[in-house]
């Protein structure tokens, strides 16, 4: 017992391993959350393209001097908004659109990048670097993080309705377009909070794992939000300190949890069914 109290205890000694794990658990709350949203209104390939396409907004805001925040949030949702764009005015489909947009978008950023002398490492970029998160960032993460966790369960029911049967809302009067644009714009938030973290490849696991986990072991909204984000909450936990511990990646430590949780899940989940009751 002792030793597995000093397995966790130990890591939590160190200044930059506890600020790691605050960081963590905040990324993990406000994307498991929206995970469910995501996973209910097959967004997945949204959650990867914007999460792709905040490179070039990354290298853009260090070269004018602006937070990196400020600049992958306005190239996510420029990303969201293009595609949009592109599907109403073609024939193409949207996810045909989201392929063409993320991958160009990202191949700039990346020769931007290479253009550009920065100490910034690419690595830490793709990857995040929850390690190296100081109390600036951690300040920042939470900040977005809170806001976007506040008004993603303020307006629960209507994305909710909207995720749920777009052509239902809109009969009762809901504002569909708000509400779509309004959901992406919370997407493009949750990832920009969680680029120190995870980094820009490997966040779209956070936002899609939890929920597609709790989609498995319950039928009941209300369940499924409290699952994901209690998936999402162990994951970042224990990911953090196996990291630590195996002196690994702790971004790709997080995913690799999740990845299990949901292996688990499939496995030996009561039932396979489709989410049926919302409540």
């Amino acid at each position: 017992m002792s030793a597995l109290l000093d397995w966790i205890t130990v890591p939590l000694s160190y200044p930059f391993m506890q600020r790691a794990l605050v960081v963590a658990l905040l990324v993990a709350a406000v994307c498991g959350v929206l995970s469910c949203y995501l996973v209910l209104r097959g967004w997945s390939l949204m959650g990867d393209a914007i999460s792709h396409a905040v490179l070039p907004g990354i290298v853009v805001s260090y070269v004018v001097g602006l937070p990196l925040a400020v600049g992958a949030f306005a190239a996510g949702l420029s990303c969201a908004l293009l595609t949009g764009y592109f599907k109403e005015n073609s024939r193409v489909k949207e996810d045909t659109v989201m392929g063409v947009v993320f991958s160009g978008m990202f191949g700039f950023g990346l020769v931007l990048f290479t253009k550009v002398e920065t100490d910034q490492h690419l690595n830490h970029v793709l990857f995040g670097d929850v390690l190296g998160v100081s109390l600036r960032d951690l300040v920042e993460t939470a900040l977005i993080a809170g806001g976007t966790l506040l008004i993603v369960l303020a307006k629960r029911r209507d994305l909710l309705l909207y995720c749920f049967d777009p052509n239902h809302a809109r009969s009762i009067g809901l504002p569909v377009r708000v509400l779509h644009y309004g959901l992406l714009v919370l997407l493009s938030l949750t990832i920009v909070a969680s680029l120190k973290a995870v980094g820009i490849i490997l966040v779209i696991a956070m936002l899609i794992a939890p929920g597609a986990t709790a989609h498995l072991l319950t039928d009941s909204f209300g369940r499924m939000l409290v699952i994901a984000v209690a998936v999402a909450a162990v994951a970042a936990l224990s990911g953090t300190l196996i990291s630590f511990h195996i002196d690994a990646a702790t971004g790709a430590c997080i995913v690799l949890v999740q990845a299990l949780l949901f292996a688990l899940a499939f496995l030996f989940a009561p039932k396979r069914g489709v989410l049926v009751r919302a409540n």
